[in-house]
């Protein structure tokens, strides 16, 4: 009798991930002939005690369990919601109710992993059968690992042809039903509310006094109704045409789904296979691997994290190079808390705080200011904020965006910066956005509305927004300090090279990278051009000279001053290395300097020259001669200046007509020529050299030069970021 009683089947399933009751394997494993059936969700500190948690995440959350709790109710059920560490409540609540068989989904992360490996050897101690199932992700991670000589794979290309050749995902379970039940119970007690039941965010210590209503809303329902939705759009599905890229995509869709993921409120199997099945339905034939790209990359960044503990970090992290990032608290703050002055920047800012989403163009752009593009922060901190305030931020994916977006791993090319001036009028030509966002900013015209700092004073006393005072002024100058950090990344990345050229290996040299790559991204040669700040105005020309003299009474007013960044210690030592010897110019008094003509002095070989600037220390510049002899094309504010030389390397490619070129675009040596958007590009044998200038005449050339955007093609708004073919989308929708 008593062996008997030992075999009845008391079942307890964890919801961890996987808030859902469709495609959820391990719970029908669970339920299969039980006699009792539990569903629990424990609030593990790890989550719930982090303060890295915003509110919106929290919301989200208690949404999915209040609308699981919802669909259990209608099998008679309830969900149990356990406060504490699941190491101390799980054998207490096994005794209490008799337990003996577990259930969970697997969770691929390193720390889920190790949890879940201590929880089932403390049920085999228990004699409690414990059942997982992997459904969080695609495939089997272990298996695609396997196939890559038990390493993980580090190039998208290299993972498409691993689970090439794979069998397609399993399809998904049924959802569970009554009738699957049979005659399985879940007893429950008149104060199950009082102890088990769903906390509300007041309860959980949050003010939510001025908290707005939600954008989006958590559950397995809304997710359901959202993926109905996300294929009804049979006009895009019947193309799988990249979707055209608009100022209203920026906001949040009513089809959107990676919160649904992340939470695992929807399945991937689900989702996979939904798709799958409607494509073949439209086309009459199996769909191509880039139709589930979204998927493909989530699942590529949580293989290469699920045996990596540090995947989230620098230090330690065998995939990821060692940069010396700034530790810059006060930039930081002002990124994170959108006080940057740049409002293309600061908007996108506002809308992840407010609402806990961003569309994936808006991650590259914030990305990218952080770190290499401006304010040279560490990624790490970058992810620590999305990690708090975006609903989408798994683990996995979140890190591996920012290693891809900071140059940190793997191998985006770092010469591709995004400008947050230009780059805002690609994406938001109106200053919808920005408006809509950042209140302060919208009575601004068009015109200013993307650098309100070059709007007069009468503009801005009309606009009722003083820049400096009801918003702030940039924190740096853009197209200055871009070009100094991708001198930065050249030295990095040199250093890379000569780690796979030597098979050097030691602390800090990512080797598992370095092991798996053909070879490190082509780095522009310094011989063609040394990074440093722009060439002064051509003061041979009218137009050269009034542009000089107007910087220069800017200048006579501090306030107007933007904060620049000037060659390190380190960068001039490079220099050296490079045998160029350099001379470094101190900076008289402002005074006596506005009273100074320039002066030539003798710096470089090869007949070089150091131009002596107003106001700007420790600067080495190269003049207009000897840029035009390295075939660099001399970009200076709003002046008129030559097109690109002819080079050897980029023959066909010729300019002779002279062009105006706006103030803080960035150059990109890219091999594709785009419309005109957030980069130009111009010969790979060219170094980029961005414009310093800060103020906006060129605004009156743009607006009159036809349009600024072509939105038409997606191709062209992709042009430097995340995706390198047709089949790359590294950022969740």
């Amino acid at each position: 009798m008593t062996r008997k009683t030992s075999r009845r089947k008391m079942t307890v399933h964890w919801f961890r991930k996987g808030l859902r009751l469709s495609d959820n394997p391990a719970l029908l494993r669970g339920i299969r002939r039980c006699e009792t059936f539990r569903c629990i969700f424990i609030l593990d500190p790890w989550f719930a005690g982090s303060s890295n948690v915003g509110t919106n995440k929290w919301r989200f959350l208690l949404q999915c369990l209040e609308d699981l709790d919802a669909s259990l109710r209608k099998l008679n059920s309830r969900l149990f919601v356990i406060r504490g560490q699941p190491a101390d409540v799980l054998p207490n609540l096994f005794k209490q109710w008799g337990t003996t068989y577990f259930t969970f989904e697997e969770d691929p992360e390193p720390f889920g992993r190790v949890r879940d490996q201590n929880i089932v050897a403390m049920c085999k101690e228990m004699n409690i059968a414990v059942t997982h199932e992997h459904s969080h992700t695609l495939y089997n991670l272990d298996k695609i690992i396997e196939r890559n000589n038990n390493k993980a794979p580090l190039t998208y290309k290299q993972f498409q042809r691993i689970i090439e050749g794979m069998e397609p995902p399993p399809k998904p379970v049924p959802t569970l039903t009554l009738q699957m039940l049979g005659s399985a119970v879940t007893p429950l007690t008149d104060d199950h509310d009082e102890k088990y039941g769903v906390p509300t965010l007041e309860e959980l210590g949050f003010e939510c006094e001025n908290l707005k209503p939600p954008v989006w809303t958590g559950g397995e329902t809304e997710a359901l109704s959202r993926l109905e939705r996300h294929l009804e759009r049979k006009a895009w599905v019947a193309s799988f045409g990249r979707p055209k890229m608009t100022p209203q995509s920026l906001l949040a869709s009513q089809t959107g789904l990676s919160p649904y993921l992340r939470f695992g409120c929807l399945s991937t199997r689900l989702f996979y296979h939904a798709l799958s099945d409607l494509y073949r339905k439209i086309k009459k034939c199996d769909p191509p691997l880039s139709l589930h790209g979204q998927l493909l990359w989530r699942e590529f960044f949580y293989c290469a994290a699920t045996k990596n503990p540090n995947f989230d970090k620098m230090s330690g992290n065998p995939i990821c190079v060692q940069i010396p990032w700034d530790n810059n608290n006060e930039a930081l703050a002002k990124w994170a808390n959108a006080h940057t002055g740049f409002p293309w920047i600061d908007a996108i800012m506002t809308q992840l705080r407010e609402e806990g989403w961003i569309h994936h163009l808006a991650r590259h752009a914030v990305a990218c200011f952080l770190t290499r593009g401006d304010l040279w922060v560490s990624w790490e901190e970058g992810l620590k904020v999305f990690d708090e305030l975006l609903l989408d931020a798994d683990w996995s994916v979140n890190a591996g965006t920012w290693l891809w977006l900071s140059c940190s791993s793997f191998f985006q090319q770092f010469f591709h910066c995004y400008c947050p001036v230009r780059f805002g009028r690609k994406a938001d030509a109106n200053g919808d956005f920005i408006r809509k966002y950042l209140p302060a900013l919208k009575n601004f015209p068009t015109r200013y509305i993307h650098e309100p700092w070059t709007a007069p004073e009468a503009v801005q006393k009309s606009a009722k927004c003083i820049i400096g005072q009801d918003y702030p002024k940039p924190m740096c100058n853009h197209a200055y300090v871009s070009k100094l950090n991708m001198e930065r990344m050249k030295q990095v990345y040199s250093q890379l090279a000569h780690y796979r050229r030597t098979g050097q290996t030691g602390p800090g040299i990512p080797q598992d990278l370095l092991s798996q790559m053909k070879k490190v991204p082509k780095i522009p040669c310094p011989s063609e051009g040394l990074m440093g700040p722009p060439n002064p105005p051509n003061l041979d020309s009218r137009k050269g000279r009034l542009h000089y003299d107007k910087l220069a009474s800017d200048q006579s007013d501090s306030d107007n001053l933007q904060q620049v960044q000037y060659l390190s210690n380190y960068q001039i030592q490079n220099l050296k290395q490079q045998g160029m010897t350099t001379s470094v110019l101190q900076q008289p008094t402002r005074n006596i300097q506005q009273q100074e003509n320039l002066a030539n002095i003798q710096a470089l070989s090869q007949s070089t020259r150091i131009v002596a600037l107003p106001q700007r220390d420790n600067i080495l510049v190269m003049d207009s001669q000897a840029m035009s002899q390295g075939t660099l094309p001399v970009i200076s504010g709003d002046i008129l200046l030559p097109g690109p030389m002819i080079s050897s390397a980029g023959a066909g490619i010729i300019s002779g007509a002279n062009t105006v070129v706006e103030g803080c675009s960035t150059i990109s040596n890219l091999s594709i020529m785009s419309q005109p958007g957030s980069v130009e590009h111009i010969p790979s044998s060219m170094s980029p050299v961005p414009n310093m200038g800060t103020n906006s005449g060129s605004q009156e050339n743009l607006n009159s030069s036809g349009p600024l955007i072509n939105l038409d093609n997606y191709e062209s708004a992709l042009a430097e970021g995340f995706f390198n073919d047709n089949n790359h989308q590294g950022a969740q929708n």
